[in-house]
């Protein structure tokens, strides 16, 4: 392999002749061999990180045209671009075990849009801290780039695969009015339900923790940009903050704001926190509901068996036509994923000292896994598992006429005590309800029929 020599204040370092990244990456590459080389930086950072150095440029070309001219904020746009387009995603190999502040990974960007640049203008005029790095550090790049990530993240996948998912329980829903089955609580029988009733809830869940993760993204867009090293914005123009946020907000169509308290916002993520609480929040009803329809599907015939599901793929080495509810599994094991990373990630919130929270790469990592996770679980929920669900109608009004909870019904007429005298006859000699009660004489079987109707229960 070639290698070129880099330098930075520490002194010279060997660079692969073949890569964009300088001095401070390559130490960093050599200083962190933690994990197994997968646990990168995630690439949602990394754009958010050159959105803002293109922003940067832009609003230092406004506020110090005499340090930022034409032609350096012009390379450095141009790479920006490049960088948001993956066209560069080779150059940017540092593990998210680095340091707590995320300085390598920014200075990762600082130097690869400055070797690029100086490679497209073919002379050597940009300089990755002089420059790329202009009115900026870490300490307030890193929490900005975090934040910008996870609106985007949240609003252009997130939202938008659980729309999918809400309208097709919307449809689900639908295609079952009227139809009646036996309800559940304990995993005992229950009264009864329509199934459509039972869809409502799943997709209100999903529809509410929408709302509830849409009231996290005003919060989210508040950027710590402007702030530099400990939010007194030292080295940066005193317009700065606010003149980033124009123009983030210009070049991505969001909402974005400077935080009128740069000292909180960089040594707090509570923000964070909040969001990553509400994709929690998301986990745990699609568990739910992904375990709900697991076990409504179970069977084929020593199981509940009250709907099917799409046959994807068989599902055993060695049983012949087994097939299994993979898209659910999936679905409660992304749950639990994201679960984990929740304590992370409110762990992770909880530490650093006085004005900077370094804990923010873990942070990154997990935020930006979570939501991933679930957005990509809930398109394949979707597609491969509800949007097939069908009903077995025969099956749902057999159990609902052999539960035995339909004596709820009865209470008006014979009592509570009376109606569970019913049940445990009717249970303990196999027998319908309505022989039970004649028989104990509550009930003559005219009345019985004008007062049982299940399908009226609900």
């Amino acid at each position: 392999m070639e290698y070129r020599t880099e330098h930075d204040s520490m002194g010279d370092v060997k660079v692969p002749a073949d890569k964009y990244w300088g001095a401070q990456t390559e130490r960093s590459l050599k200083n962190f061999r933690i994990g197994t080389g997968i646990e990168t930086m995630p690439k949602e950072i990394i754009y958010a990180f050159a959105l803002l150095k293109k922003a940067a440029a832009s609003v230092n070309r406004k506020l110090l045209p005499g340090r930022m001219t034409e032609e350096k904020c012009a390379a450095i746009c141009k790479v920006s671009d490049e960088i948001t387009a993956g066209l560069l995603d080779e150059h940017f190999p540092l593990v998210v075990w680095q340091t707590g502040s995320g300085t390598q990974s920014n200075m990762n960007v600082n130097e690869v849009i400055a070797n690029r640049g100086n490679e497209i203008l073919g002379k050597a005029l940009l300089h990755p801290n002089d420059d790329v790095n202009m009115s900026q550090s870490s300490n307030d790049t890193f929490p900005a780039a975090l934040h910008i990530a996870a609106v985007t993240i949240l609003e252009n996948r997130v939202f938008p695969a659980a729309g999918r998912l809400a309208a097709a329980l919307k449809r689900l829903e639908e295609e079952n009015e009227g139809v009646v089955k036996s309800g559940r609580t304990h995993l005992q029988d229950a009264t009864p339900i329509a199934f459509s009733q039972e869809i409502s809830g799943w997709r209100t869940s999903v529809e509410r923790d929408v709302e509830m993760l849409k009231s996290s993204v005003p919060y989210l867009e508040n950027l710590a940009i402007g702030g530099t090293a400990v939010g007194t914005g030292l080295n940066a123009p005193k317009a700065f903050g606010e003149e980033m946020a124009k123009t983030l907000s210009e070049y991505t169509g969001k909402r974005f704001t400077s935080d009128p308290n740069k000292f909180h916002a960089l040594s707090s993520r509570d923000e964070t926190v909040f969001a990553h609480g509400a994709l929690k929040a998301l986990a745990a009803d699609l568990m739910k509901i992904a375990n709900d329809i697991r076990w409504m599907a179970s069977g084929p015939r020593l199981g509940l068996g009250e709907i099917s599901i799409p046959e994807n793929e068989p599902g055993s080495s060695i049983m012949p036509g087994k097939v299994n509810p993979t898209q659910c599994e999936a679905v409660t094991m992304v749950a639990v994923q994201v679960m984990g990373n929740d304590a992370a990630v409110g762990m992770a919130a909880s530490q650093g000292n006085f004005e900077l929270n370094v804990f923010l790469p873990v942070i990154a990592y997990n935020f930006i896994q979570s939501a991933r996770l679930l957005a990509d679980a809930m398109i394949s929920f979707t597609d491969n598992c509800v949007s097939g669900i069908k009903a077995d109608k025969e099956k749902m009004n057999r159990n609902l006429h052999d539960s035995l909870m339909l004596a709820a019904a009865l209470n008006p007429y014979i009592g509570y005590e009376n109606a569970a005298k019913t049940v445990k006859k009717a249970y303990e000699e196999n027998i319908s309800l309505k022989e039970a009660c004649v028989s104990l004489g509550f009930l003559s079987e005219e009345k019985f029929d004008e007062v049982f109707r299940p399908e009226e229960m609900i």
